[in-house]
């Protein structure tokens, strides 16, 4: 595992962490494999029927603008 992608990664999820937070979820970052960003989702975030558009729309998407080796996020729940 690349450790300075894993470090802009972490970054990027630190960034946006005050917002999932405020709708009372949260998430973690598990891996990084094949271009593929492996998340956990906590809270609000495990049963929220958004939670695939935050992963996608949102979390995806900001990640692979900042960190061009991203391909894609996946959450391991």
């Amino acid at each position: 595992m690349n450790t300075e992608i894993v470090v802009k990664i972490e970054q990027v999820l630190n960034d946006m962490r005050p917002y999932i937070l405020k709708d009372g979820g949260d998430i973690t970052f598990v891996s990084f494999v094949d271009g593929i960003v492996h998340l956990k989702l906590h809270g609000a975030c495990t049963h929220c029927a958004m939670s695939f558009y935050t992963l996608k729309l949102g979390i995806q998407e900001r990640l692979i603008s900042e960190v061009p080796e991203v391909k894609e996020v996946v959450a391991d729940n």
